[in-house]
Formats: structure tokens, C-alpha cells, sequence
């Protein structure tokens, strides 16, 4: 009888650890590459919204945002999370010796 029941779980078990490799593992990952990129955002770096406005980076001001350049002089505020995607990347200034 006790084998039994363990043999009913056996499904279940397997179930889960399916979803877990194929769904919620690869999500967590994707998670951790958007946060790495928010974080290493900076002046100068051409982005994309999740609203689909592609801008240039123009200030870093907080944790939480940062001033987009749309167009010339039209400069917005944007919540870091919403970025969507760095299009294109500045090189960090280098230091003179």
C-alpha cells in the first residue's frame, strides 16, 4: 500500500519539476539579465521603452529613474524598469593617466 501512494505522486513530482526547467527557471533568468541591464544604464546609452519611445539617456538621476532625450529638447522622465531594451551602449570614459 505504501508504495502505492508514493507511485501517485510520482506524476506529480515529475510534473513539477518540468514546468520548473521549462518555465519558471528561464523567466528568473531573463529577470536577472533585465535587472543587470537597468542597473548598468547610463548617460549617453540609446534606449527603447516598453512603450516603444526610443530616446538617449540624458541624465541618471535616481534609484528608480532616469531623463530620456526623445528629440531634440524634449526630454522625459522614465521609471528604469519600463526600459525595455539598449540599443546602443557608450563606452565608459577613460581615465587619463
Amino acid at each position: 500500500m505504501e508504495g502505492g501512494a508514493i507511485a501517485q505522486f510520482i506524476p506529480l513530482i515529475l510534473i513539477f519539476a518540468i514546468m520548473y526547467f521549462l518555465l519558471i527557471r528561464p523567466q528568473q533568468k531573463k529577470l536577472k539579465q533585465h535587472q543587470s541591464m537597468v542597473a548598468a544604464l547610463r548617460r549617453g546609452d540609446q534606449v527603447v521603452t516598453q512603450g516603444g519611445l526610443i530616446g538617449k539617456v540624458s541624465k541618471v538621476k535616481d534609484d528608480n529613474e532616469i531623463e530620456v532625450e526623445l528629440a531634440a529638447g524634449v526630454i522625459v522622465r522614465v521609471v528604469r524598469s519600463t526600459i525595455s531594451q539598449v540599443v546602443n551602449k557608450t563606452e565608459p570614459v577613460k581615465e587619463k593617466a
